[in-house]
C-alpha cells in the first residue's frame, strides 16, 4: 500500500499569478530551524516580496516572513532571514542555466506541508507588461458572459 503523503497548503502567491508567465514550476524543500517550522504549521508566514536567487550552485529563498513562534523560549529567529531550498544539483543547474539566457525570475508560488516536511513551489517566470494583464482581465470576463449566457440558455423552466 503505497499512498502519497496528504498535502496542506500553508501559504500561496496569488499576486505572482497575476503578475508574471509561469514557464515551469519546481518542487523544493525548506531547510528551517524548530521554531520556524512551528510557527508555519500554525500559519504564521508570508510570502509577500519573497524571492529566490542561485548563488554558488545553491538556491536561496530570500525576504519570506516566518513570524516569530509565541511560545520559543529562549530561541529566537530573524524573521526575514534567507532560508536554504533543497533541489537536486541538476535542477539546480537547469533553473541557473534558464535565468541566465532568458532573463527569468525564479518565484515562490505556495509553501505546504507534504506528510511531516515543508515545501515550496517555486516557478520560473518572466514578468507580464500592462497590455497583458489588461488581455487576461478582458479574457477572463468575456469567460464569464459566456459561461453566464450558456447557464441561462439551459435553464430548465417550470
Amino acid at each position: 500500500m503505497d499512498e502519497k503523503p496528504a498535502i496542506r497548503y500553508v501559504a500561496r502567491n496569488r499576486r505572482a499569478l497575476h503578475d508574471y508567465f509561469i514557464l515551469h514550476r519546481f518542487e523544493a524543500g525548506v531547510a528551517l530551524l524548530g521554531t520556524e517550522v512551528k510557527s508555519a504549521r500554525m500559519g504564521a508566514l508570508s510570502l509577500r516580496e519573497s524571492y529566490a536567487l542561485v548563488e554558488k550552485n545553491e538556491v536561496w529563498l530570500h525576504n519570506l516572513n516566518i513570524h516569530l513562534y509565541d511560545h520559543r523560549g529562549y530561541t529566537e529567529h530573524d524573521p526575514r532571514r534567507r532560508r536554504k531550498l533543497l533541489l537536486q544539483a541538476r535542477e539546480i543547474r537547469k533553473i541557473q542555466q534558464r535565468m541566465l539566457e532568458k532573463g527569468l525570475a525564479l518565484i515562490p508560488l505556495s509553501l505546504y506541508f507534504k506528510g511531516p516536511y515543508l515545501k515550496v513551489e517555486l516557478g520560473l517566470a518572466h514578468g507580464k507588461r500592462q497590455y497583458d494583464k489588461r488581455a487576461q482581465k478582458e479574457k477572463a470576463q468575456m469567460q464569464r458572459d459566456l459561461d453566464r449566457e450558456i447557464k441561462g440558455r439551459y435553464r430548465i423552466k417550470s
